[in-house]
């Protein structure tokens, strides 16, 4: 599901940074159920320990270094552009990376459209690509702030978005995960795409900030 904040007005309000204000107490009652849920799981045979094991140890092994080799090669590739936007899913996996049981959409940022994402139910994530979320992205303040107002979010990440561009706000679920394609900042236009994936941050890739030279 995706929104869009035409930016017809701005919010004055006083917030915290939402990177810096997680919920502990919503976190903490997530991680009891999803412990919760895996405990039942195992006793009813539905997977094993070890599967549970294996599954944990390949999402910690996880880094955001994989998505931004994603971006660099969308920069220099154009027809892996077409491919990434089209099937996001179809396209990672060329280069050897899985969504799991889930489909991935990818949004490009353009001079008209800043796209960033979210989960309001809980924290559905790119987690094949990104690693594991980081706490604001988990926090209530963040998954109810992002939809209502976002840019008044990705001011308190130090992000400026003019007047006269479209935020579109991505709902990610259980089913799918959104990627944000940022654009590629100026000056990098011959750069290969090793050097390029390094300046492709977690938070880029979120839709909260900017990739810098």
């Amino acid at each position: 599901m995706s929104t869009d904040d035409r930016g017809t007005h701005d919010h004055d309000h006083d917030h915290e940074h939402p990177g810096t204000t997680p919920d502990v107490n919503e976190t903490g009652y997530y991680e009891l159920m999803a412990e919760a849920m895996k405990e039942l799981l195992i006793e009813k045979g539905v997977v094993s320990a070890d599967d549970v094991r294996r599954n944990l140890e390949f999402l910690d092994s996880r880094d955001p270094v994989d998505g931004g080799r994603v971006i660099a090669k969308a920069w220099t590739d154009p027809d892996f552009k077409k491919r990434l936007l089209e099937d996001g899913t179809a396209a990672v996996g060329e280069m050897g990376l899985t969504m799991g049981d889930a489909e991935l959409v990818v949004v490009e940022n353009t001079d008209d459209v800043h796209n960033m994402i979210v989960c309001t139910l809980c924290s559905c994530y790119p987690r094949t690509l990104l690693g594991l979320p980081p706490d604001w992205y988990k926090s209530k303040s963040y998954r109810s702030r992002a939809v209502v107002e976002p840019r008044a979010v990705l001011r308190e990440f130090g992000t400026e978005v003019p007047d006269d561009m479209t935020v579109r706000v991505h709902d990610s679920n259980a089913d799918m995960r959104y990627l944000v394609l940022p654009k590629q900042p100026e000056g990098t236009e011959d750069w290969p795409a090793e050097k390029l994936a390094e300046i492709v941050s977690r938070d880029a890739m979120v839709g909260v900030v900017l990739p810098e030279a």
